[in-house]
């Protein structure tokens, strides 16, 4: 933990089974959540809160009220995919991925660039001294819906697919300014918030984000080239209707 960097507004703690850091303004909320009884982590104290609501993907996230009227979180619990799944599960080296992905947060943010607040990453020893266990906690943004989800429940010609696209092509634009590739860009990792008419396309997953040079075309192509996979899988599996107007709405600048 001592390698990892504390950031303005943010502090380091540590408790009798975790390190955290955590925002100044939500450190007592976070604390309260790791001293549930029988909850050794914050992922499962967030499971067993009043209200806990399930988000599920490669392993199920938590959004919860914090105590204490902090406002509302994600709560998610850090484990690998791919090939590696079978063998480390949750483990990883340390300090694991949360405190990197705490770091492209602020990253993406200082480059205008939407994406949930991280209020706290939480790290457990995990064995021989070399690995540890990691939560993530981030700030809900209430009321937003994928891309993915948007694109099933919309019809062409829906005015909110559109604006939609708009603003999923504004994040492209603005990922390859930042030289930042997202190596898992898939409609659900694209959040649509605020008003259905003018949304504001949020990124999630930022751990899987690695930097390059800012304005690079490769940035823009990468990017591109990923969420058409998505897109594709995203018909094929889910029965979405995507169109060739929406194919070039979304992808005309970032692949000509």
């Amino acid at each position: 933990m001592s390698a990892v960097r504390v950031p303005p507004g943010y502090l380091r703690a540590d408790l009798p089974h975790a390190r955290i850091v955590v925002r100044a303004e939500v450190r007592a909320a976070i604390e309260t959540l790791l001293r549930t009884p029988g909850a050794p982590t914050l992922h499962e104290a967030a499971g067993r809160h009043p209200g806990a609501h399930a988000f599920h993907g490669r392993g199920v996230a938590w959004a919860i009220e914090l105590p204490g009227g902090a406002g509302r979180a994600v709560v998610r619990h850090n484990r690998h995919g791919g090939l590696l799944a079978p063998l480390t599960g949750d483990r990883f080296l340390r300090p694991t991925r949360a405190p990197r992905e705490l770091a492209t947060a602020l990253r993406l943010a200082d480059a205008g660039i939407d994406t949930p607040e991280v209020l706290a990453i939480a790290l457990y020893p995990a064995g021989l001294g070399v690995f540890a266990r990691s939560d993530v906690a981030t700030r809900e943004i209430e009321g937003a819906i994928d891309l993915g989800e948007l694109l099933l429940v919309s019809a062409p010609g829906d005015p909110r697919r559109p604006a939609a696209l708009h603003a999923t092509r504004a994040l492209l634009d603005s990922l390859a300014r930042a030289g930042a590739r997202h190596h898992d860009l898939n409609v659900k990792n694209v959040l649509l918030a605020g008003d259905p008419a003018t949304p504001r396309a949020v990124l999630l997953d930022v751990d899987r984000v690695t930097f390059r040079r800012p304005g690079s075309r490769g940035v823009l192509a990468g990017n591109a080239t990923r969420l058409r996979r998505s897109l594709d899988k995203w018909t094929h599996v889910r029965g979405a209707t995507v169109t060739a107007d929406d194919l070039r709405a979304l992808f005309g600048a970032a692949t000509a």
